[in-house]
C-alpha cells in the first residue's frame, strides 16, 4: 500500500490540484458543501504521501519537515481552514515533484556519462566477426571499431589508425589521432578511420566505468557545509515545534501556531547544499575533473599555494632524446639499445623516452623480461646481456661509486645548461654514455598559472627530480615563485610538510605515480595527463583527464563557485525563513500564502544551484572572470 502510494506521488498532486480547482470553482458558485468536500479530499489524497513519510521517518526516530507539515494540516483541519489545508499539502507535494525533477537535472553530466557507455562489441575470434554485449568482452579479445563506434573496453590499437573523440573521458571537443600501439579508452567515439584493438581492460576496470562510478560516489558525498546542516536541521526542526506551542500559548491563536509550524520548515536550507555540491562535481565530469567528492571541493577552494611536479605536469612529459655521447670508443645505437633493454622495467617518463628512440631507430629490443630494480627518484639498476647498467642521475652514480670524469661532467653540464636532462648510462662500473632528454613546457601552463594567481593562489612552487639548470630555465618562464631541484620523492614530502606547517592550505599536482606520497601528504592531491590510470584516481583527490593544466585552472575556479554558490543558497534560505517568521507574528503572512513563497525560495535555491552546471571559468579566445 505504501509502495503504491509513493509510487503514484504525481498523480496524487495531480489530483489534489484538479479537486481544487473543482473546490474554488464551486465555492465562487455559491456552493459551500462541494466545496468544503473537494478541499477535504484534496487534503486526503495530497496529505497521504506526507504521513507516510512522517511515520517513516518517526519509526526512525527522527523528526522531519513531513511531521511538522501533518501535524499543521491535522491542525488546520480542526479549525475548519480547508483550503489552507489542502493548498499546504499540495504545495508540498508539488514542491517536492520540482526539487526532484530539478535535482535530477543537476545530475545530467552523470546521466550524460552513462548515455555514452558502449552497449555492443564486434569481437573477432576464430577469424569470424561477431557483435556481442560489452560485458561479453574479455580480456585478450581483438576488438574492431568503425567509424562511428564507440570504444567498448580499454585497450591499444593492433590495425590502422583513427581519429578518436575523447571528450566522454578527458572533456576535450577536438577528435585525437590515434595509430598502431597508441592507449585507447572505452566510452570514447571513433570520428572518422577504422582500428583493430586488443583488449587490456574490461568491464568495471575500464577507464570510463571508473569515471562514472568515481561521479556517482562524489555526488553522494557530503560536504563540510551539508554535514553542518543536516546536524543543525535535526535539532532546528524539533525546535521549532516547541517554538510553535510558545507561539500558540503566547497569542491562544491556533492558526498562527500552525502557520509559524509550517513556515519555519528548513526545506531551502537543506536542499541548497546538497544541489551545489551535485552540479558543481557534475560541471567538473563534463570538463574531464574528477572531484572526490564535496568535502574535496570545500578544502579545494581554501587552497592558497600550489605545488607543481616537472615532468609531465608542468611540461607535456613527452621529451625526445636531442643527443647521445658515448665514451671509450662505444657504438651509439648498441649502448642505446643496452640502455633500452634496461629501460623497459621502468615507467618513468624519461626512461620511457629512450625505449622509444631505440624503436624508432628500429633496434631490437625484446619481450624477455629484464633482471633489475627501480631506484625510485634515481633511475635503475639491471643486468642485459650479461652487462650490468647503472643508469640515472648524478647521484646515482655517486652512490654507486662510478667515477665521472670531468670531460663528461662537463658535457653534462652544457647540456643541462641549455635546457636538457642528463641520464648517464654506466655499463660494468665505468661511465659508458650520457643520453641527452629535453621536453617542452606545456602551451597552456602560462594562461593557466595566470589565471590561478588572479583566482586567489598566491604561491606557486616547482619540486622536480631534474637537474637545477632545466628546472631554473622552466621556473623562470613560467614565472614561478619558489623551485627546488634534484629532490627524490620524500623530499617532496618534506618541502609540503613545511609548507602545511607555515599554515599554507597545499595543492599537489603531479603524475600519481613518483609523487604519490607528495600528493598524498599535501592538503589536496591532483593526478593528471595520464588518461585516468588506476594510481592516479585512487591516490589524488582530483583526477584531471586530459593533458591540460587549463582543466587545473578549471578545477580552482569551479570550487570557488560551488562554494560561493552554497553560501548563497545558506543565507538566502535563512533569510526568507527569518522575513517570514516575521509576517507571520505580525499577521501579514498566512499559511497558504506563506507556504507558496515557502516553497518558491526552496524552488529558486535549486535554480541558483543550477547555474553551476553550465560554469565555465573562460572563454576560449578570451580571459573571463568566473560568472558565479
Amino acid at each position: 500500500m505504501i509502495t503504491t502510494i509513493n509510487k503514484h506521488k504525481n498523480h496524487l498532486t495531480a489530483m489534489a490540484f484538479i479537486l481544487i480547482i473543482i473546490g474554488f470553482l464551486s465555492g465562487l458558485a455559491g456552493n459551500g458543501g462541494i466545496k468544503n468536500i473537494a478541499l477535504v479530499a484534496a487534503t486526503l489524497i495530497a496529505g497521504m504521501p506526507i504521513v507516510i513519510k512522517a511515520y517513516q521517518a518517526l519509526r526512525m526516530k527522527a523528526f522531519s519537515i513531513e511531521l511538522l507539515v501533518t501535524i499543521a494540516v491535522i491542525g488546520a483541519l480542526s479549525i475548519q481552514e480547508y483550503t489552507e489545508s489542502s493548498v499546504v499539502t499540495f504545495l508540498f507535494l508539488f514542491g517536492d515533484y520540482l526539487e526532484a525533477r530539478t535535482l535530477a537535472k543537476t545530475r545530467s553530466s552523470l546521466k550524460e556519462l552513462i548515455d555514452m557507455a558502449p552497449q555492443e562489441a564486434t569481437v573477432l575470434r576464430n577469424g569470424e566477426s561477431h557483435t556481442i554485449p560489452v560485458d561479453e568482452v574479455v580480456e585478450g579479445d581483438h576488438v574492431m571499431i568503425r567509424p562511428g563506434g564507440k570504444i567498448p573496453v580499454d585497450g591499444k590499437i593492433i590495425t590502422g589508425q583513427a581519429s578518436i573523440m575523447e571528450a566522454a573521458v578527458t572533456g576535450e571537443a577536438i577528435p585525437v589521432s590515434k595509430k598502431i600501439d597508441d592507449q585507447v579508452f572505452s566510452g570514447t567515439i571513433v570520428d572518422n578511420g577504422l582500428i583493430e584493438m586488443i583488449a587490456e581492460k574490461v568491464g568495471d576496470d575500464t577507464t570510463f566505468a571508473k569515471i562514472i562510478e568515481l561521479v556517482e560516489e562524489a555526488q553522494d558525498t557530503k560536504s563540510k557545509t551539508e554535514k553542518f546542516l543536516n546536524k543543525f536541521s535535526n535539532i532546528y526542526t524539533p525546535a521549532v515545534a516547541v517554538l510553535s506551542i510558545l507561539v500558540y500559548l503566547f497569542t491562544k491563536d491556533l492558526h498562527i501556531a500552525i502557520t509559524f509550524l509550517v513556515i519555519a520548515c528548513p526545506g531551502a536550507l537543506v536542499i541548497g547544499a546538497p544541489v551545489s555540491n551535485v552540479a558543481g562535481i557534475g560541471n567538473g565530469a563534463r570538463h574531464g575533473v574528477l572531484v572526490k567528492g564535496g568535502e574535496v571541493m570545500d578544502t579545494f577552494a581554501k587552497v592558497d599555494t600550489f605545488v607543481f611536479d616537472k615532468t609531465g605536469t608542468l611540461t607535456k612529459g613527452k621529451p625526445e632524446v636531442t643527443d647521445i655521447k658515448t665514451f671509450h670508443n662505444r657504438d651509439e645505437n648498441e649502448l642505446l639499445r643496452l640502455v633500452a633493454q634496461a629501460e623497459t622495467i621502468s615507467e618513468h617518463h624519461l626512461g620511457q623516452t629512450i625505449v622509444k628512440e631505440a624503436k624508432k631507430r628500429k633496434l631490437t629490443i625484446t619481450n624477455e623480461h629484464v633482471d633489475g630494480e627501480v631506484i625510485k627518484g634515481n633511475g635503475i639498476r639491471a643486468i642485459v646481456d650479461g652487462h650490468v647498467l647503472i643508469i640515472g642521475n648524478r647521484m646515482l652514480l655517486n652512490n654507486e661509486q662510478i667515477p665521472l670524469s670531468e670531460k663528461a661532467a662537463s658535457y653534462a653540464s652544457e647540456r643541462e645548461m641549455l635546457g636538457n636532462t642528463a641520464i648517464f648510462a654506466a655499463v660494468d662500473g665505468e661511465i659508458a654514455g650520457i643520453f641527452s632528454v629535453a621536453d617542452q613546457i606545456r602551451e597552456d601552463a602560462q594562461l593557466a598559472l595566470s589565471e590561478m594567481r588572479k583566482n586567489g593562489i598566491k604561491k606557486i612552487i616547482m619540486l622536480t627530480g631534474d637537474n637545477r639548470h632545466t628546472a631554473k630555465l622552466v621556473a623562470n618562464q613560467l614565472g614561478l615563485d619558489e623551485y627546488y631541484a634534484e629532490l627524490l620523492p620524500e623530499n617532496k614530502v618534506e618541502y609540503v610538510k613545511k609548507l602545511k606547517e607555515k599554515g599554507h592550505v597545499v595543492a599537489m599536482a603531479g603524475d600519481g605515480i613518483n609523487d604519490a606520497p607528495a600528493i598524498a601528504t599535501a592538503d589536496i592531491g591532483l593526478a593528471m595527463g595520464e588518461g585516468g590510470t588506476d594510481v592516479s584516481m585512487e591516490t589524488a583527490d582530483i583526477v584531471l583527464m586530459a593533458d591540460k593544466l587549463m582543466q587545473l585552472s578549471h578545477a580552482y575556479s569551479l570550487s570557488k563557485a560551488t562554494i560561493r554558490n552554497m553560501k548563497q543558497n545558506t543565507y538566502f534560505a535563512v533569510g526568507i525563513v527569518f522575513i517570514l517568521l516575521l509576517g507571520v507574528l505580525n499577521g501579514t503572512v498566512h499559511l497558504a500564502s506563506g507556504m507558496f513563497i515557502h516553497e518558491a525560495s526552496v524552488l529558486l535555491v535549486i535554480l541558483n544551484g543550477m547555474r553551476l552546471i553550465k560554469f565555465n571559468h573562460m572563454n576560449k579566445n578570451s580571459t573571463q572572470r568566473p560568472t558565479i
